[in-house]
């Protein structure tokens, strides 16, 4: 009679992954492929939860004496209120009506099919800037059906997006990496009689896509099956490290030196002269000096995925362990030289008020608006987005001030850092209001 065998311990290991992989080897390395499509994984996704983030523990801190309180007082001629705070924002050459915009979601089926088509219709509905990710072309192709006719998912969404957007506000940017520039995304765009509304109306942007939050330094992951591998395999890295019926298909992350990234951006203005130029980079050590050479090469906005960044797919060891946090990522950055955009677990008014006072102009919503209409396809985005904007007038509000480019870095605390944070922006100088002051003090007491 066999005894039978007590299995190992390990204190200290992760005993579970470990027996993962060496039942399942390579395809352990990434997420269950069962949840391809239907899991969205960022920092965090793979541990368990912890304390928040630096960026969440950072408290924001109303002072007692507020002037910039007082001149708005002065100008409505009553007590200001959270809702007289303005939300209105300049996002890289767009106008706004929040410092919000839907981010890219790549072409993993999480964001290609109908969850992006009607994250698309909210976020014009809403007004605010949408950024379609790439790889969209070479995967999912330009156009589709009979005849090349129908409309693929790039241009799917773009026309949903104009279908509810005001006159005025809002934008579209279309992503282009290395490997997407065989397939012409910009050019096929650029030339489509379907984006000339965007054109005319100063509402498309290009964006060079350098990098991105979740596997700083590799290029996009998505899975596909056997058909679309041998299809993808004339373009791609395709590889079999999933196990059977599902293969790996990889982008080259591109190669990058100061005068590759201005160059790049200098053919997109030349080349493009009716589009407005982007310029995103993952959380890097340099990413002060990426973000002030894109500045300096006419970018007209710069967007930083801090680690905390999301994805429909990246190798497990990537999401906890890789790339700066988005906080250090504003330090490093310090005050911009330009439009500063940001990404990172954004979903509540509190993360996004810390970015702003840290120095950035706007915020990317990504796994969150997935998330939101998934729930709610017609209207779940537009909720989130509304609970946001409540969040950030009222806290906007406490600090005394009444439009997001007043915020600066002396409005937050750090219990756990002593390095100052010499960032973001103090606002506009306040205007003269010792002339008024006491006759105001006098009526605010009810002297007048």
């Amino acid at each position: 009679m066999t005894t039978p065998r007590t299995p190992l311990t390990a204190g200290g290991l992760p005993v579970a992954a470990i027996r993962a992989r060496a039942r399942h080897g390579t395809r352990e390395v990434f997420p269950p492929v069962a949840a391809y499509g239907a899991g969205l994984y960022g920092a965090g996704a793979e541990t368990p939860p912890g304390l928040p983030d630096e960026l969440d523990r950072a408290r924001i801190v109303p002072p007692v004496f507020m002037p910039r309180r007082l001149e708005k007082l002065i100008e409505l001629g009553r007590e200001p209120l959270d809702d007289d705070v303005s939300l209105r924002t300049a996002i890289g050459g767009f106008d706004s009506t929040l410092p919000v915009y839907l981010s890219a979601f790549g072409s993993t089926r999480a964001g290609s099919g109908d969850l992006g088509i009607a994250a698309s219709r909210q976020a014009g509905r809403l007004g605010i800037p949408m950024v379609i990710g790439e790889n969209m072309v070479p995967v999912h192709g330009y156009r589709t059906g009979a005849g090349r006719a129908a409309p693929s998912a790039i241009t799917a969404r773009i026309r949903a997006y104009l279908d509810e957007c005001p006159e005025g506000t809002g934008g579209v940017v279309v992503q282009q990496s290395t490997e997407d520039a065989d397939s012409e995304v910009w050019n096929l765009l650029y030339s489509d009689p379907a984006t000339e509304p965007l054109l005319e109306s100063g509402r498309l942007a290009f964006e060079l896509k350098i990098g991105q939050g979740a596997k700083p330094g590799l290029g996009g992951m998505t899975v596909v099956d056997e058909a679309d591998a041998d299809r993808l395999g004339r373009r791609f890295a395709v590889r079999d490290t999933l196990g059977p019926g599902s293969r790996l298909r990889l982008a080259s992350p591109g190669t990058y030196t100061e005068e590759i990234v201005r160059q790049q951006l200098r053919f997109m203005r030349n080349n493009f002269p009716r589009a407005r130029v982007w310029a995103k980079f993952h959380p890097g050590r340099d990413i002060a000096d990426a973000a002030t050479t894109a500045w300096r090469a006419g970018a007209d906005a710069v967007t930083v995925d801090g680690a905390e960044g999301g994805t429909g797919w990246a190798p497990r060891v990537f999401l906890d362990h890789v790339g700066l946090p988005l906080a250090e990522c504003l330090r490093r950055v310090g005050p911009p030289g330009g439009c500063l955009l940001v990404t990172g677990r954004m979903w509540e008014g509190g993360r996004v008020v810390r970015s702003l006072a840290l120095g950035a102009t706007a915020v990317g919503l990504g796994r969150a608006a997935l998330v939101a209409v998934d729930e709610d396809p017609e209207d779940g985005l537009v909720r989130l987005v509304e609970a946001l904007a409540l969040e950030s007038r009222l806290l906007i509000s406490a600090l005394g001030k009444y439009a997001t480019d007043a915020l600066g870095p002396d409005d937050l605390w750090w219990p756990d850092r002593s390095p100052s944070y010499d960032t973001g922006t103090a606002g506009p100088p306040l205007a003269d209001t010792a002339g008024t002051t006491a006759a105001t003090a006098d009526r605010i007491g009810g002297r007048a």
